[in-house]
Parts: structure tokens; sequence; C-alpha cells
């Protein structure tokens, strides 16, 4: 895994700046601490910094073709490599190293634009070709690898793995998208193609941008879409047999590497599924790594020692104390835009964990979108049966009144709360499962936005983005959410979190659960065999069954959960009071400041829980704080953007 970054003259040939290119390869550094290189050329210039895992004598980058006219920089693993290797060498291209990266310029030479069809893994990469002229940028199907680009007033592009690179330059705009602070708030992080910045773009999952030498705009195209549409792949047993053949075959493909490789165990369904792959196909012990929480209602460490126990794995362990609050502000720095997930905390520390022993990993996520294992497409079932029954015209005043009478239950999970689903069955399907994922509601959102924000905003909310996305989904009501969570929060929220806290410790991380071919067939199953009998992950875990025990296939989740609303109201309590109502956030004009001052009085007096609110405004201080002391966000500059 590695960090790139480059920028290329859309109006002509003129010199890039080498110095800031080396500055913008250089603060991605911890994506590649084993080297780095440079290639630049009129009009062009690429840059690379390596986490060496295969051909680590030869893989340096960026790397060119025979004659030095086709230059690539990537990041990322093509699976199958060696495959592509013996057709390209068929086809009469001649390679000098035994790295995936060298495919990947080979195959731009054979296939052009299509060359991203050919591959199977985890990518985002940049060509550049001498001849045509042409920079061609790609992003990997799912969006496991990130990729950033922006084009500047000078008529320059100029990408990169992590955002920072992009803020580097001196000469990119430093507004905050308005749009972008909306979907923060509502989400928790802001999906593609949006960044925090008005001027900074996200290269969506399954998209390519092909630039050329006075091109005057900026057209990403899609290659790849995920497809959930049922298929007859024949009786119960023979999907169960067929899952978990192909299961094996993408973690197998996944443990090629030339430096040491572990994974992941937290002892839920999906990461013990791929240990217990793992083990049967490794001659050696697994090497594996667990996080512990000192407050039992979010300790998961026996379930994960009873899968390392089963199959004889290398098992390391470590405890994570809940007080562990000097995080906050280093994972500003990690995610360069506002990220309100705080499972990101113990990611961050089982990476860290990780690296200790390994380079590689491999870990489980992808499975609850893929198999419909998150408790929230129960209850949006449950809400569409009712929806079922009485029609919009009737629902709409008996639930809305209900939802603003009735009184809210804050102690329980989100999804329980009588008010929260009354307001679900008050709208459509659509606006109902936005409204059960957003961190704060469509209601109080408005109440904590300025009068000038709101003015900004010009009638947007952040349930336009599943909008936009549900044109292209199924019309069944698992497979529509299942759809919108494999295009919004896997890659903004999951992908986007794992990335970066492994990458800060020049750590890679595999997913098999998301090869692609996989995925695809998967996309074939029936909504019966991924949700039956009030159980998520049906056929999976039936699958399952041989390999692992029912402790741990029908457990409750509980997931990386962390404490916030008695941080909040106990150690943390006057770091929220002079953050969410200090200055900081007072200068940016965002919010009516007397709101966020009755938040935290109503939560620390224990009258309502507004942990994911403050959560929120916390980590957006944060990154504000960050940004101002890296001069990356202009605090006088209009942050207005057109809907």
């Amino acid at each position: 895994m590695c960090g790139i970054t480059g920028i290329f003259d859309l109006h002509e040939r003129r010199p890039i700046d080498r110095e800031i290119l080396s500055r913008m390869n250089d603060i991605q550094r911890h994506r590649g601490p084993d080297g780095g290189g440079i290639h630049v050329e009129p009009g062009i210039g690429l840059a690379h910094r390596r986490l060496s895992i295969i051909d680590l004598s030869l893989g340096r980058q960026p790397l060119s073709n025979e004659d030095g006219t086709v230059w690539v920089t990537y990041n990322g693993e093509i699976y199958n490599f060696k495959e592509l290797m013996a057709e390209l060498s068929h086809r009469g291209h001649v390679f000098r190293t035994q790295c995936d990266t060298e495919v990947i310029v080979h195959a731009w030479e054979e296939w052009g634009e299509k060359c991203v069809h050919h591959f199977r893994g985890m990518f985002a990469f940049a060509i550049w070709d001498r001849k045509q002229e042409t920079l061609f940028l790609a992003r990997d199907r799912l969006g496991i690898k990130p990729l950033y680009y922006a084009l500047l007033p000078n008529g320059q592009l100029i990408f990169g793995s992590e955002l920072k690179a992009l803020i580097t330059h001196p000469h990119l705009p430093r507004q905050l998208d308005s749009l972008a602070v909306e979907d923060y708030f509502a989400f928790g992080y802001i999906p593609d193609p949006r960044t925090i910045f008005r001027y900074a773009n996200k290269l969506a999952p399954g998209h390519t941008l092909t630039l050329r030498c006075g091109a005057s705009k900026l057209e990403p195209r899609q290659y790849w879409d995920v497809t959930l549409e049922p298929q007859a792949l024949g009786s119960e047993s023979a999907i169960e047999e067929t899952l978990i053949e192909k299961f094996r075959e993408a973690v197998n493909i996944r443990l090629v590497a030339d430096v040491p490789l572990g994974a992941f165990l937290s002892g839920g369904v999906d990461s013990s599924a791929v240990v217990a792959a793992m083990a049967q196909l490794s001659n050696d012990p697994v090497r594996t790594c667990s996080i512990g929480f000192s407050d039992p209602a979010f300790d998961e460490a026996r379930y994960a020692e009873q899968v390392a126990h089963r199959y004889g794995t290398n098992h390391h362990s470590a405890q994570v104390d809940q007080d562990d609050f000097e995080l906050i502000n280093r994972l500003a720095g990690v995610y360069d835009e506002p990220y309100a997930d705080s499972s990101a905390m113990p990611t961050y520390r089982v990476c860290e964990l990780a690296r200790q022993r390994v380079k590689v990993v491999l870990s489980g996520d992808g499975g609850d979108e893929l198999f419909a294992g998150y408790r929230r497409y129960r209850w949006h079932l449950h809400e569409q049966r009712v929806r079922g029954i009485l029609p919009l015209s009737m629902r709409q005043p008996l639930f809305g009144i209900l939802g603003h009478y009735y009184p809210k239950l804050d102690w329980a999970p989100r999804i329980f709360r009588a008010k929260t689903t009354f307001q679900a069955l008050a709208r459509d399907p659509l606006e109902g499962y936005f409204h059960s994922v957003a961190v704060i509601p469509n209601e109080l959102r408005h109440r904590l936005f300025s009068q000038r924000m709101r003015q900004e905003l010009q009638g947007y909310e952040a349930s336009q983005v599943l909008r936009n996305h549900a044109r292209q989904a199924p019309d069944h009501p698992l497979l529509q959410v299942q759809y919108l969570d494999l295009k919004t929060y896997l890659p903004g929220d999951i992908l986007t979190k794992v990335d970066r806290a492994s990458m800060a410790h020049g750590l890679e991380v595999r997913v098999p659960l998301l090869d692609h071919p996989f995925v695809e067939w998967a996309g074939g199953l029936s909504p019966h065999f991924k949700y039956r009998s009030r159980e998520g992950k049906y056929v999976f875990k039936r699958a399952l069954r041989p390999y692992l025990s029912d402790e741990i296939l029908y457990r409750r989740k509980m997931g990386f959960a962390v404490p916030l609303a008695a941080w909040f109201r106990g150690p943390l309590r006057e770091r929220v009071r002079t953050a969410v109502t200090g200055q900081i956030l007072a200068e940016t004009g965002l919010f009516e400041m007397p709101i966020l001052r009755h938040l935290v009085d109503q939560h620390l007096s224990g009258l309502r829980d507004y942990s994911a609110s403050i959560w929120s405004l916390l980590m957006f201080d944060a990154f504000l704080r960050q940004a101002m002391e890296g001069e990356s966000y202009d605090r006088n500059a209009s942050s207005s953007i057109s809907a």
C-alpha cells in the first residue's frame, strides 16, 4: 500500500514546481515509509510514497514502460497480476519486474481506459501517456482506496491519496462547502464526491477520469456499479457450498505477500470467518490481533479469544483505556476533514497494535452491507410493513403528532426510540431510512445552523445524497437500503475509517468480502437468503456453521462502540463546553450559538442524550483547529455554493 500524488497542467506544458510536488508527496510519508519517488516532465509531475509488500527490490514508483512514454503512480494491490502478466506477455509485452504496478502500465498500453475492467483488487492510480498527452485517473470498484483531486485557478489539476496532499498546494482555494457541512452533520462523514472544501473532490468508487491537454471541464465516468438483482443460484445447500468456495478463493488470493501478514479478529461474524478461512489455507499459525475494552459492555475480547483458540492462531490482544482522549486531536489530522465515527479511535489503536507484528492484515469489512447484517435493516423492513398498511396521507399526521409529543427514550439505542420510529413512519421509505441513519436528525440540524448557513444551503438537505443513488437502486426495500449503504456508508465511513487509521501506521488492510467477483455473486442472492426470521446474514451464517460456533454466529452485534455520553458528562465535561460553545465554532458563522449552548447544558445535566451531536461538533471543532494551524482554511472566505 502506498500514497500517490501529482500535478497536471490542463492548459499547456508549463514546468511543474518540483518543490511543491515534493512537499505534497512527503506529507503522505506515513502511507509509504519505505521510500519515495518523483517523475517530472513538462506539464506533468507524478509522485509516490512506497510501502513495500511485493517485489521489494524492484517495485519502485513512478514506474514506466520500456521507452518511458507511459508512467504510473499507483496505490493498491492487483491480486490477479500474475495471470494478467502472463496474458500480456503472450501479447508481446516485456516485463522488467514481478510486481503488479508494471501490469497496470502494460494493461493501459493494451486496453486503454478499459484496462480497469481487467483488474481484480483495490486500487487508485494515475497513468500519464505522453504520446496521447493524456492523464488517466482510476479508483477501484468499491472504493477501498481513496483518490482526491482539484482543479486550481491556474488551470492545473492536482490529485492525491489524501486530502492533506491537496491542501499542501499553496494555490488550492480553502473555502468550505456548505453542502458538505450539511452532509457531514447528517451522516457523520462527507459522501463522495464532495469534500469539506468547495474546490476539492473525491473520485467516486468505480469511476475513472480522463484528462487531456486543453480540456475545459472534468467529467468522471462510471465503469462499474454494484448490481443487486436476485438470480436463480440453486438450492439453499448449493448456495451455502458456493458461498464458502468463493469466499475462500477471495481470502486465498489476498494471502500473497513478501512481508508478514495477519488478520484483525474482533470476535464478530465477519472477522472470524476471515480468520477461519485463513487458518485452513495457511501452513503456519495465523497472526491475529484484537482490542479489548475495560468496560465489559463494550468488550468482545473473549469472543476473539474463542476463535483464536479454535484455530490455533498466534493471537495478540491489548486493552484500550476508554479514556483515550489524546486521540481526538490526532484524528483530525488523520482524516483531514470532519469525521464523526467515534469507532475511529479503537480502529486507530488496533492498527497500531497490528503494525507492531505484521505489515499486512485481512479484515472482515463489507459483510454487513453485502449480507444485510445491520439491525437497522430489520427495523426498516418492519416500518415498511406498517407503511404498506397505512397510506402516507394517514401516516404523516398520525405518526407526525406521535413523534412530536411522545417522550424520546434517550437511554435506548436510536432504532428503538419511540420518537425516532414515529418520525420515520411519518415519512416515505427513503426519508425514513435517512432519518434512521442520520447522526443529527433534520429538525435538530436546522436549529443548529445559522440563518446565513440555511440561506447558503438554498433548501438543500443531505437526504438528496440518498435520493440521487436511489435512482439506480432496486425496488425491493431491503435491496434498496443495501445498495444505498454500499454507495455511501461503506466507502464514506467504513472504508475511509480503516484506510486512514491503517495508513497512519504504514499498515495495509485487505478486504476479501469486497472482492468484486464475490460481491457480484452475492448481489444475485434473493433477499430471502439474506434476511429471514428476524435474522440478518441468514445464508452467510448458515454456511459458516461448520467453522464457527453458534455463540459467535448468533450473538448480539456489539461493534467498536465508545461511551461518549459518559465521557461528556465526566472527564471531557469542560472540554465539551469550551469547544462546542467556544470561539472557533462561533467565528465560522455556521451555527446558532444559543442552540449549541442549550445542547451542552441539556446533555451535561443528564436531561437529554446529545452525545452524537456533541461528538460531531467536537470533531468539527478539532478539524477547524487543525486546518487553521496548517493555514488550510480561509475563515473569512464565503462558503456558499449553489445546490
